[in-house]
């Protein structure tokens, strides 16, 4: 009873704030530490956010998004290079989604080698690591020359897909493992298959995890430029996709693409900013839009 009654009572200090003087300034410091590191952190977003925009704004105009550059009637334009990247974000989500959700469902669910899961695991965790230049070589001399694609848009994509898919494949399969295991077994107990409780109660469980992995894709897809001058070309002309092998034959330069040649190769940092602040409205577009298609799914 005494011991309980202690107990009761040491509970009771710590709820209403009776800390000893030392643990006292412990909280203190770190509480201040973890406001000073989220003010650093927004700060810091902040900038970056303040600075695009103030020297960015300016050089925007209609004819800048809506042309395309030309020497002739001495103007510049980059609806060639939102063309060309919504083309990537497009075709590289439309090929890896599949092949990452599906990956992860299999190692989670399906896959009973525990060690085989575990060294596929390494093996995607290492692939995620891997520096993006290296992927563009690969991407390179497989799809570019060993395929026959040449320096494509398509190319890129395929390059695309494969440094990404380790970023899918361990955010879905993270996602899927915090599912309860008891959703599983009351699913499986009243009479459902594997794939109908895969389908109904894990994959809209685990519906964030899954959106996030897609933003993250989406991130490093649109904020590469090194695997796609290496395979999708620097041409900042337009293509048209609707022609006969329009979609295999067209190369061009993304937004990434164009900011580096305007503020590497010419020296132009108010055209480099104004094309980042064009591709930071269409990263926030794509990012508000993957959670609203998210919550949607996560209704049904």
């Amino acid at each position: 009873m005494e011991k309980t009654a202690s107990r009761s009572a040491g509970k009771s200090r710590v709820k209403n704030g009776n800390l000893s003087p030392r643990r006292r300034i412990y909280e203190i410091v770190m509480r201040a530490l973890l406001y000073i590191s989220s003010g650093l952190t927004v700060a810091l977003l902040l900038f970056i956010i303040g600075t695009i925009l103030v020297d960015g704004v300016p050089g925007l105009s209609w004819q800048f998004l809506t042309t395309q550059e030309s020497v002739i009637n001495d103007t510049n334009g980059i609806l060639p290079a939102i063309q060309n990247t919504l083309y990537v974000i497009v075709v590289t989500l439309i090929i890896v989604l599949p092949l990452g959700v599906g990956a992860a469902i299999y190692l989670t669910e399906y896959a009973g080698n525990r060690r085989l899961v575990a060294a596929i695991e390494y093996a995607t965790e290492t692939l995620a690591g891997i520096p993006s230049i290296l992927y563009a070589l690969v991407g390179m001399l497989v799809f570019c020359q060993m395929m026959g694609l040449g320096k494509t848009l398509l190319a890129g994509s395929l390059t695309l897909v494969i440094m990404t898919l380790p970023t899918i494949i361990r955010t879905t399969q993270e996602s899927l493992k915090t599912v309860p295991q008891s959703y599983r077994e009351g699913a499986l107990g009243l009479g459902a298959g594997r794939w109908h409780m895969i389908r109904t109660i894990v994959l809209p469980s685990s519906i964030d995890g899954i959106v996030t992995g897609c933003i993250l894709a989406i991130g490093r897809i649109v904020g590469e430029s090194a695997v796609l001058m290496f395979t999708a070309g620097m041409s900042m002309t337009m293509q048209d996709f609707f022609s006969s092998g329009g979609l295999i034959d067209s190369s061009g330069a993304t937004l990434t693409v164009a900011l580096y040649v305007y503020a590497k190769e010419r020296a132009d940092f108010k055209l480099a900013m104004s094309v980042a602040v064009v591709l930071l409205c269409i990263t926030l577009c794509i990012n508000l839009a993957a959670k609203l298609v998210g919550k949607r799914l996560k209704k049904k």
